[in-house]
């Protein structure tokens, strides 16, 4: 016999269902995948930016 059916018996509501704060895991888990696209960016425009700066000096 299922837990539902128990409670039915015994006269008792059916449980709640939990509430969980999904906000700090969603993003948390969103910023450590966007961090190596952060990377990537800052790496590429470092390179435009020395590759400018060594032919205008040169």
């Amino acid at each position: 016999m299922g837990e539902a059916k128990r409670r039915k018996i015994a006269g008792l509501p059916p449980k709640s269902p939990k509430l969980e704060d999904k906000r700090n895991t969603f993003n948390s888990q969103s910023t450590i995948k966007r961090i190596p696209l952060y990377l990537g960016i800052g790496f590429v425009i470092y390179l435009i930016y020395d590759l400018i700066h060594y032919y205008t000096q040169g």
